[in-house]
């Protein structure tokens, strides 16, 4: 890959991989807006396991107290840290499940040429997270979690395998519409997203290891920068869900989402894309 394709790729996966407007989606348009060769399903990966060694060292803090609070559990000592993590575990069997299937199905690989599909997800989503973001409830924390809620944001973690769709942005929607404060669906959210990443991202190295293929430098590279960007992003969000609202990622993906419409529909060339 071009040192700028690195550098495009790292940015744009680091920044919409916690923003709530869909990292697979803007991957997605990376080679049909300029024109490169798609970076493949293992470039995608390795940059997507950047953004899970950030969310990660951000919540070092809440993993190593999820990871103790499981040991307790198993030593048959009930806390709250360890029914948070088995409820996380619940939340994650939807998209494994999911993404399983698809990925059997040959999904992934069909829709990766079908930007058509990001441009609609890019609006119904991003106008259903405005509406329960202005309309749902502020009166419920991480304690107050339950089976129920975790299972239904799980659900919608696993729509999120669509691209266009946005993982963050779609269980935040999920807990916004279930009452839950902002900042906490966020937090909520993003841990979620440890183990459906981490998960996803092994199988996927599993199966390119299988297959023979290898892991160039530049894949390597892209990840460390991904790493950082994302680290970045994640400091920033966790900061501005206190004091904002997130109707400026709502209208900024319906802004794409048209955008992309019009070029598509009126039969403009979208870079490689015709």
């Amino acid at each position: 890959m071009l040192i700028l394709q690195i550098i495009v790729l790292a940015l744009i996966q680091g920044i919409t991989e916690f923003l709530p407007i869909s990292s697979s989606g803007h991957l997605l348009l990376v080679p049909a807006i300029t024109g490169w060769p798609d970076q493949g399903v293992l470039t995608d990966v390795m940059v997507h396991m950047g953004s899970f060694l950030a969310v990660v060292v951000y919540f070092w803090k809440d993993c190593v107290n999820l990871l103790m609070g499981l040991l307790d559990m198993a030593r048959g000592r009930a806390n709250a840290w360890g029914r948070l993590a088995l409820l996380l575990i619940l939340g994650t069997i939807p998209a494994v499940v999911a993404g399983v299937i698809l990925d059997k199905l040959g999904f992934m690989d069909l829709v990766r040429q079908m930007p058509v599909i990001v441009a609609w997800n890019a609006i119904i989503f991003g106008i259903l997270l405005y509406v329960c973001d202005r309309f749902g409830l502020s009166e419920r924390r991480m304690s107050d979690m339950t089976w129920v809620p975790a299972l239904i944001i799980g659900l919608a973690q696993a729509v999120a395998i669509i691209p266009g769709v946005s993982r963050s942005g779609i269980t935040m929607t999920a807990a916004r519409a279930l009452g839950f404060e902002r900042p906490e669906a966020a937090r909520f959210a993003f841990l979620l997203g440890i183990p459906a990443i981490a998960g996803a991202g092994v199988l996927k190295l599993g199966e390119a290891a299988h297959s023979g293929a290898t892991i160039s430098f530049g894949m390597i590279l892209t990840m460390i920068l991904t790493f950082f960007v994302a680290l970045g992003t994640i400091t920033v969000l966790m900061k501005l869900v206190r004091h904002m609202s997130f109707l400026p990622f709502a209208v900024y993906r319906v802004a794409l989402g048209v955008i992309l419409l019009v070029v598509i529909y009126s039969g403009i060339p979208l870079g490689a894309v015709n």
